[in-house]
């Protein structure tokens, strides 16, 4: 290769693009159900998590643990964020929300950036 071609690639070739990593924090909830006679029940308790909180671009739900238990449930939500402060916020937020939301005592909360 010449050295014509050679300088003419690298005036081509754009400047690298700075690498952005995004953070990571995941909220698990270990919930304590009354009268759930069968895991029918035992869903549409939580259909509302899946449906409001699953429909975020930066969440994802999903039940992790007890998922044949009747009288408890295990739930992790993962969100993805820019900074672990803006994680934090966003995982205060949905806790608050579902504490209002889900018919169901939150026996205990664990937290993790990653």
């Amino acid at each position: 290769m010449s050295e014509a071609l050679r300088k003419l690639l690298a005036q081509n070739n754009p400047p690298e693009q700075p690498t952005i990593t995004p953070s990571v924090g995941l909220l698990t909830l270990h919930f304590q159900l009354y009268a759930c006679d069968d895991l029918k029940a035992k869903r549409k308790v939580f259909t509302a998590l899946k449906a409001v909180w699953g429909k975020e671009p930066d969440l994802a739900v999903a039940e992790t643990g007890d998922h044949d238990a009747l009288d408890c449930a295990t739930w992790t939500i993962a969100a993805l964020g820019a900074s672990p402060q803006q994680i934090t916020q966003r995982l205060d937020q949905v806790e608050k929300d579902i504490q209002s939301r889900i018919d169901a005592a939150i026996l205990e909360v664990h937290r993790e950036i990653l």
